[in-house]
Formats: C-alpha cells, sequence, structure tokens
C-alpha cells in the first residue's frame, strides 16, 4: 500500500485480537478457503500455478454446499482454492511434465501446516492468515473483469495490455487509494466512524483535482467510470470481510453511461442507489496493517497504553479530543491513581513548544479522578507550571480551602491556555469569543499580557491581534506583541 496519501492519521478504535479473529474466521471466502484446505486429500489434482483441475472445480464446490448447477458454484470454489493456496492452508506439488523415465504426473494437494493454527493458534496467528487471504483478494480485485481481459486477446491468444489499458501497479495503487481515503473518512473526528460512505463520494476523491469547483462533464464521466469499477471491486472485497457493501442499483448503469452528470450522487434518498461502502472492524484492522507495513503513521487507541505519561501526553496531543480521552482512559486503566497522576503532572513540565498542549491533555487526564488523587494536586499548588492547573482541578471537584492564585499564575495560565488551545485546533471560531471574555474581565489586559514570562507570550498577543473581533482591542493585542517580542529578543 502506498504510504503517501495520508502520511499521520488520526488514531483508530479496533476491537481485541480475539474478536476480530472470529470475524476473520466468519468471513465467507476465508471459511470456504478453510473448508477445502480440510477437503484437500490424496485424490486431489492441481494443476501448473497450483490451481485445481478442472475436473476437480465441481467437487470442490460441492464440498463447500454450493450448487453446482450454478455457474458461480465453480468461480467460489476457485476463488477459495487460491486464498488457500496463497494463505499456506493448503500445501500443492507442481505437476511433472513427462519424460523419457517417467509419465507425467498431476500435481496434488495436501493440508498446510498453517491450517492448524485456524483452531490451535493464537488470536494473531488468525489475523496473519486473513492478512495473507486479504493480500490475495485485492490483487485479484485490482485485474479487469473476464470480459475485458477477452476483449484485450490478440491473434496470438496474448493479452494486448496497451489494448487493455490495464497498468497493474496503477490499477493496485488506485485501490490502495480508494481504500486510504474509506479509512480515513472512517477514522477521522466528526468522520463516518460506521455509517456507509456513498460509493460517489470515494470515486470522486480520487478524480476529482484538488481546488476544483464545479466538476466539468469530463471529470463527472471519470467518477462515473471510476464508480463502476469501484462497483465491482467491492462485490469482490465484502466476502472476506473487509467491507459492507450495497452495490449499484443495476437500473442505474445505463443512467450513469447516458448521463453522467447522475454520477453526484443525486439527493439523500438517491444516493444509497449509486452504492454505499462501509469498513467493517476487521476492515479497519486489515487497512491499518497495511498502512503500517508501508510506513504510514496509523495509530489505534490503545497504543499508548503500556507506556509513561510523558509518552502518553505527547502521544495523544495531535489526537482529536474523543480519541485522546480514549486512549487516556485506557492508559488510567490497571494503574494506581496517586501514582499515575503524579507521573502524569510531572510529565506536564516544561517550558519548549509542545508543553501547552501537555499541560491540556494532562488537565484532561485528570478530570476523572476522583478524591485520591488530591493529595497528589495539592502537591504542585506553588509550582509555577502546574499550580494554575492544579488550582482548576480542585475548583471542579468540589474542594473549597484552595488558595486564590496571584495575578502573575493568572496571567501565566491564560497565555498557557491560549497557547495549548491554538496548538490542539488552531484558530477556530470559538478562540475569538475567549478571547473577548478574557480582556473583558481583566482592566489593562495588555499593559500586563506582554510581561508574562511564558515561551508563548508574543504568539498568543500576535494571534489575539489577529482573531479579537474588537478592532480596538486587536489593535492593543498587536502592540502588546510587540513588546513581548522586544523583551524576549
Amino acid at each position: 500500500m502506498s504510504a503517501e496519501p495520508h502520511p499521520t492519521l488520526p488514531p483508530v478504535r479496533l476491537p481485541a485480537d480475539a474478536e476480530l479473529a472470529r470475524d476473520a474466521l466468519g468471513a465467507p471466502l476465508f471459511a470456504r478457503a478453510v473448508r477445502l484446505a480440510r477437503w484437500a486429500g490424496p485424490d486431489t489434482r492441481v494443476e501448473f500455478g497450483g490451481e485445481l483441475a478442472g475436473d476437480q472445480l465441481p467437487l470442490a464446490a460441492r464440498a463447500l454446499g454450493l450448487d453446482t448447477s450454478e455457474e458461480d458454484s465453480v468461480v467460489h470454489a476457485s476463488q477459495a482454492w487460491r486464498v488457500a493456496v496463497d494463505t499456506g492452508l493448503v500445501d500443492v506439488t507442481e505437476p511433472e511434465e513427462a519424460s523419457e523415465e517417467a509419465e507425467a504426473r498431476p500435481g496434488t494437494a495436501a493440508p498446510g501446516e498453517d491450517l492448524a493454527l485456524v483452531t490451535g493458534g493464537a488470536p494473531a496467528d488468525v489475523l496473519d492468515l486473513w492478512l495473507a487471504a486479504l493480500d490475495t483478494v485485492l490483487a485479484d480485485a485490482a485485474v479487469p473483469d473476464l470480459d475485458d481481459l477477452v476483449d484485450a486477446l490478440d491473434a496470438g491468444g496474448e493479452i494486448d495490455f496497451d489494448r487493455l489499458n490495464w497498468n497493474p501497479g496503477r490499477e493496485a495503487d488506485f485501490l490502495d487509494g480508494v481504500l486510504a481515503n474509506l479509512y480515513l473518512l472512517t477514522v477521522a473526528e466528526g468522520g463516518t466512524a460506521d455509517g456507509p460512505v456513498p460509493l460517489p463520494v470515494l470515486a470522486a476523491s480520487m478524480v476529482v483535482p484538488d481546488g476544483m469547483g464545479e466538476p466539468t462533464d469530463a471529470v463527472l464521466e471519470q467518477v462515473s467510470d471510476a464508480m463502476m469499477r469501484l462497483d465491482d471491486q467491492f462485490r469482490q472485497l465484502e466476502p472476506i470481510g473487509l467491507v459492507e457493501y450495497q452495490p449499484v442499483d443495476e437500473a442505474l448503469m445505463t443512467e450513469a453511461e447516458e448521463q453522467p452528470g447522475n454520477a453526484d450522487g443525486g439527493d439523500e434518498e438517491d444516493v444509497s442507489r449509486y452504492g454505499m461502502v462501509r469498513l467493517t472492524p476487521l476492515g479497519r484492522y486489515g487497512i491499518r496493517a497495511r498502512m503500517l507495513e508501508a510506513g504510514v503513521e496509523a495509530p489505534a487507541v490503545g497504543d499508548l497504553s503500556g507506556k509513561g505519561a510523558d509518552a502518553l501526553l505527547d502521544g495523544v496531543a495531535r489526537y482529536p479530543e474523543g480519541a485522546a480521552q480514549a486512549e487516556i482512559e485506557q492508559w488510567l486503566a490497571g494503574r494506581e491513581l496517586p501514582g499515575a497522576v503524579a507521573e502524569l503532572l510531572a510529565a506536564a513540565r516544561g517550558d519548549d513548544e509542545g508543553a501547552p498542549l501537555r499541560r491540556l491533555r494532562c488537565q484532561q487526564a485528570l478530570a476523572p479522578a476522583g478524591p485520591e488523587a488530591e493529595p497528589v494536586v495539592r502537591a504542585v499548588l506553588d509550582d509555577p507550571e502546574l499550580g494554575g492547573l492544579a488550582r482548576v482541578w480542585l475548583a471542579e471537584h468540589g474542594v473549597v480551602d484552595v488558595p486564590a492564585p496571584d495575578g502573575a499564575m493568572v496571567f501565566w495560565l491564560t497565555v498557557d491556555t491560549i497557547a495549548a488551545q491554538l496548538a490542539a485546533d488552531g484558530e477556530t471560531e470559538e478562540l475569538p469569543l475567549l478571547m473577548e471574555t478574557l480582556t473583558a474581565h481583566h482592566t489593562g489586559f495588555f499593559d500586563q499580557a506582554w510581561r508574562v514570562d511564558h515561551p508563548a507570550t508574543a504568539d498568543v498577543l500576535e494571534a489575539m491581534g489577529r482573531l479579537h473581533p474588537d478592532k480596538k482591542t486587536a489593535k492593543e493585542a498587536r502592540k502588546a506583541a510587540f513588546k513581548a517580542r522586544s523583551r524576549q529578543s
């Protein structure tokens, strides 16, 4: 899988390996591959490349409980056999050609050593087998359908790839890109989560150039073509458990060709007719595993649970708030609370660029802590970097004898809070309101603020100069920022 589309991704929430392994074993195609591996024996004959001999396919279909009178039964059997061979569930011996000394001998097949992992291995072993099966299915999905291959045969019976206009690497990259976009839509904060994604949205994400306003007719036609390709590919990917897929309504096929403008998906009532796809939890696991193998940073909630508080706060600093909270909760689970709180507070110290956001995440981590954390929090009341945070926590937990902060601490905490908000979310719509509230409650705010001994003072004041809704106050902020910058110099 290409590492380029999304070098850094939000963390994904995954079930436990045992649950994922159960999903893998329940995926129809993988289950069929396991059944054929158990079926393979001395009478099973294979051809070159490990494919089942033609007369063996109906027998394999019957072993799978398929109706051999249906045309697709041998296709399903052939695909399941290929998965069984590629994953090591079946061991095959290639046929031997005839020689002067011996007659031709057919190839044979037998259950592979890895078949025992299906029932006797750990969940991780089952998932490794499923990932190998996924690789096979993805490779098959990137191949043109049979009709296109037949049309591209030249006079000698060879495939004319120029005529077919098929580049294996390009097709594989296209499918990887689609799955990467589907993954991002699934894990992004405020994204689809468990909801399905309309097929036109995915197709457009791969075809419509960034920044294009109204797509041209030519681009819409490309979107329609991409939708048709994806419709076929997702039909192939559903049996391995990667996705849940509602196919394109066949009645719309002709419409899409005649009126490519329909590929925008229409209104909400009609969009499902153009195909809807959803990554399953197993699918999220599979795409993430492929991304990690390709060198993409694709974190999962729980990755930091066994690490120290410094790694936790640095790690969740860039997480969306919901994912950060879930990661923090897993980190706290199983730890003695007083010791965990002390470790978090120690990790929150610092005057580096990332320190304000670490303190914000520390405050988030401490929010659910109960009364047993109070002595540890009280211990940092006099700390110049943590005293404000400690007072906020104690006040929120109803502690009445909290000493009031002095003016210097109030202004320092204000700068630290705004710096953290800017680092976490950028210049959001809510930030100007926060700035307006702060300046309204402190007469002569900027006369004091530029003197605050905080590394981010000038940056915060410059941001207030850009974002404060009152023009006069914004001008005061810019003057104060200049003073702060001169003082730092």
